[in-house]
């Protein structure tokens, strides 16, 4: 497993309300649009759009008890949410007990990683690409 590299900084996000707060060390390990049906669904959104972190390098600042979890048995992911607000906040997989991933829209500063990856293309939704004609 690749080691983190030293922190450049700190990046930090809250959800809609603010009742829940969070950082995370600079730079980011990667970043990623995700096409998935998982991820449209709990984001209600053409697509999600997450930054991962080494979860040694996540830290939780403020409304710790304000976060609900959803745990997906099949798949063997978590996601959590804002209790308050419904945020999407987090998503982790069982198969990576070392990271965590976050929602991109919600940092309000960079994260040292810029989406590169568009994971399950294959799931992409035609209404999510605009015709010629609004290209222009």
């Amino acid at each position: 497993m690749a080691k983190p590299a030293p922190a450049a900084g700190i990046a930090s996000g809250n959800c809609l309300c603010g009742k829940v707060a969070f950082e995370i060390d600079v730079p980011a390990r990667w970043a990623w649009h995700d096409h998935a049906a998982a991820s449209r669904r709990a984001h209600g959104a053409a697509y999600a759009t997450y930054v991962g972190s080494w979860r040694k390098r996540f830290r939780i600042t403020k409304g710790k008890t304000a976060i609900t979890r959803y745990e997906d048995k099949a798949s063997q992911t978590v996601r959590s949410f804002c209790a308050t607000c419904g945020t999407p906040l987090f998503y982790e997989r069982a198969r990576s007990p070392h990271m965590v991933n976050i929602s991109r829209a919600l940092f309000s500063d960079r994260t040292g990683r810029q989406p590169l990856y568009h994971l399950a293309i294959e799931e992409l939704q035609e209404w999510t690409i605009p015709a010629n004609r609004w290209c222009r």
